[in-house]
């Protein structure tokens, strides 16, 4: 996730150049051929052009707002998951008598879950944080974090065999690891149901479309400065149909994706110092980019 502004704006032109070059080299060529050659077919009424604008712009609205709905609703399931993962400490804390093999489980989860989502490769972090045990326990399974949250459950059901905990005890922890699965349940269904195609594809087609006929209505009355007027517009065109691509998949491996790795430090300490287990500061943005 981009957090410095600078770096933002200069990602997005750096995205956009190709475009705009393109677009830009074209409004050159419809001025030299209608101010040079004098091809007057070229001059295009500027009402069509106008109304066709209006519709795009309302076009890319509708996608954006539907992609930046599911880049919100992953956030939201991400806060859901690093509340419960806290409350999931707290609860092995006070209820079960520390048990940090138990925390350092948990704090392994979101490092699998982020891998799982983004399909990643996140065997360091997972190993590095997961008793030994349960490693050889999810060993093969397809679903990683689904299978530490299992290996989780059994140990918690050991644990309140062992003490003779009560039931009711039992079903707040048992709870919060129900809350951990549907929140990742949440989280599967926005990876494994991509924003269907007439919003992801026919948006950048139809904005593509509408900034290749622009300059014909434009040069009659700007003239030379046509390619000036026309980059401008287009560049806005560009800017709505960037932002919409770089939103509708939260987990993608780009500087627009969640900081889900971020997110899952923060939950990795927060697990980890209260049973006193070593751990390092939360990770600082790399050139303004949170990963």
């Amino acid at each position: 996730m981009i957090v410095d502004r600078r770096i933002g704006l200069f990602i997005l032109m750096r995205e956009s150049l190709l475009t705009l070059t393109l677009l830009g080299a074209w409004d050159v060529f419809v001025v030299v051929m209608f101010q040079v050659f004098h091809q007057d077919w070229m001059e295009q009424p500027t009402l069509p052009v106008s109304l066709l604008g209006s519709a795009v712009a309302l076009f890319l609205g509708v996608r954006n707002n539907a992609a930046y709905g599911r880049w919100w609703e992953a956030r939201t399931l991400w806060g859901a998951i690093t509340n419960n993962c806290r409350s999931f400490g707290r609860q092995a804390g006070s209820l079960l008598g520390g048990r940090p093999d138990l925390a350092c489980a948990m704090a392994a989860y979101p490092y699998a879950l982020r891998a799982a989502l983004g399909r990643l490769d996140g065997s360091a972090d997972v190993s590095r944080l997961l008793p030994p045990e349960m490693q050889g326990a999810i060993a093969g399974w397809n679903n990683q974090p689904n299978a530490i949250l299992y290996q989780i459950g059994l140990a918690v059901n050991e644990e309140v065999a062992r003490q003779g905990i009560d039931g009711a005890v039992h079903g707040q922890i048992d709870r919060i690891l129900s809350d951990l699965a549907n929140a990742q349940g949440g989280l599967e269904r926005i990876r494994n149901t991509p924003l269907a195609i007439q919003f992801s594809l026919i948006p950048r087609l139809v904005a593509n479309i509408f900034c290749v006929i622009l300059p014909l209505s434009m040069v009659q009355t700007l003239g030379w400065i046509t390619p000036l007027g026309s980059s401008l517009v287009g560049l806005l065109f560009v800017a709505l149909d960037k932002i919409g691509s770089d939103l509708q998949d939260p987990f993608d491996n780009s500087p627009h994706a969640m900081p889900m790795r971020t997110m899952a430090r923060t939950i990795e300490i927060d697990l980890l110092q209260p049973v006193d287990i070593p751990v390092g500061g939360p990770l600082a943005p790399v050139r303004g980019v949170q990963s």
